[in-house]
């Protein structure tokens, strides 16, 4: 969250450890065993660490500049 917050990214989330469905769900559709995970546009993307070292090498940035998510300018610095 701190990284879209960073780059001015609207996002929506959902506390997954209210319901067990919806935990064991999101696991079994990713087929990736960690919870947080981040989707965008429907499609996952990875969990926290993979989706902090796509920020860090500038690669997140780019995959929503391409799923046209709009990215705040700071995000470009």
């Amino acid at each position: 969250m701190r990284i879209f917050d960073h780059l001015g990214v609207t996002y929506k989330g959902l506390n997954v450890l209210d319901s067990d469905d919806l935990r064991e769900g999101i696991k079994s559709y990713s087929n990736w065993p960690t919870i947080p995970q981040l989707y965008v546009k429907g499609e996952f993307v990875g969990g926290c660490d993979i989706i902090r070292e796509m920020f860090q090498a500038g690669e997140l940035q780019g995959l929503l500049k391409e799923k046209g998510v709009t990215v705040g300018e700071s995000a470009s610095a």
